[in-house]
């Protein structure tokens, strides 16, 4: 099998091509012609199958080791692809530090059709096999969770799925870590992010290891109908080319500026397993090649106003989302974690305090320039 960066670069031949193109190209046909009646053909509708969605779906099958892997329109609808394989009754364990549109599809979708749910930390492997009952079919979690960037390996969940007879959901960049050769069965992507990486497509991915959990996530995609469109096909896979260099770049800019931050007073913490000083380091590096391009610090409020810092910020973007090629800054305490009470917050390791980076491709200088001058202005 060719290396990596060989298969982000050349998808999957999909023998349909007359002219010589290099590129797949876009079909954005509804419905396909059958030769005549009782012919076996590969396409009849476009979102039953469509030639330029199946090319970026085997390739991303292959970048993972899956068996197939199919695309959505939306980070959300993957994960709810990904749910929607089990029954009312069905028991699933779920970490406690999830994305916050999981926890709102968990709780305020599914648990309402009668899935069951337990919220545990799976970083405590003894916690999670305690959460696990006779009718649970799946331990779903985060191997590295946002904003505190906790570490889970997927080794230790997976067996001890498996040691169950359960399965193991997960979702991570498959440039730095690829979860179903450490035994999980399913890997969820929000594709919007990293492997899109340009703020300009949003996509989902769900990868299977096996045919028979392939066939049950594609009836629910063929199903429910919530497919990936032609046209972001296509700006899905041009973005997936680039993936390994755009990451490499992101984390030599976050190494840059968390050696920028540990020299300045009034940083009480910062979260991100790709440095070894850091916490979480040991366990990533057991499976990982790098935590990405998305790191947290907290700002001392006696020293300085984080509302002010992220409003003071030039380069960095005021957004929520992430893995794109512009660096883009939120305060999870006014922002993706507003909602929750302060109480809830500090349950959760939100302080008022805490700020979240999600690195881009800029010139690491440029990027420091703009923090130490947004810190100047936060400064009280």
């Amino acid at each position: 099998m060719a290396g990596f960066n060989t298969r982000l670069v050349h998808q999957p031949r999909q023998n349909d091509n007359q002219t010589g193109a290099v590129a797949v190209p876009v079909y954005k046909a509804t419905t396909f012609a059958y030769p005549k009646i009782g012919a076996q053909v590969k396409y009849d509708y476009s979102r039953s199958g469509n030639p330029t969605r199946n090319a970026v779906e085997e390739q991303l099958a292959c970048l993972e080791g899956g068996d197939r892997a199919f695309v959505f329109a939306s980070g959300m609808a993957a994960i709810h692809a990904a749910l929607a394989i089990f029954a009312a009754g069905d028991h699933i364990v779920i970490g406690d530090q999830i994305y916050g549109g999981t926890f709102r599809i968990v709780y305020q979708y599914f648990k309402d059709r009668g899935l069951e749910f337990t919220a545990v930390d799976t970083r405590d492997l003894a916690a999670v096999e305690k959460a696990i009952q006779p009718n649970t079919k799946a331990i779903y979690f985060e191997p590295v969770t946002n904003p505190l960037l906790q570490v889970t390996p997927v080794s230790g969940i997976a067996q001890l799925a498996h040691e169950h007879g359960i399965l193991a959901i997960t979702d991570i960049s498959p440039y730095l870590l690829r979860p179903l050769e450490y035994g999980a069965d399913l890997v969820v992507h929000s594709a919007t992010k990293y492997l899109a990486g340009h703020s300009d497509v949003s996509a989902g991915a769900v990868i299977a290891k096996g045919e028979e959990l392939a066939d049950r996530v594609y009836f629910v995609q063929n199903a429910i109908g919530g497919i990936l469109s032609p046209e972001d096909s296509n700006e899905l896979a041009r973005g997936i080319k680039t993936l390994s260099l755009r990451l490499d770049r992101q984390m030599e800019n976050v190494q840059a500026i968390i050696g920028f931050l540990k020299k300045q007073a009034g940083i009480a913490e910062i979260y991100y397993p790709g440095d070894p000083d850091l916490a979480g380091y040991d366990d990533l590096r057991k499976e990982a090649k790098g935590a990405g391009g998305v790191f947290s610090c907290e700002l001392d409020n006696d020293i300085y106003d984080p509302v002010v810092f992220v409003n003071s910020l030039n380069l960095f973007s005021l957004a929520v989302s992430l893995g794109a090629v512009e660096s883009l800054v939120e305060l999870p305490s006014k922002m993706s974690h507003a909602e929750l009470s302060e109480d809830e917050q500090l349950a959760a390791g939100i302080k008022p305090g805490l700020i979240r980076f999600a690195v881009g491709i800029e010139d690491a200088a440029d990027l420091i320039a703009d923090i130490d001058q947004a810190l100047a202005e936060a400064k009280r």
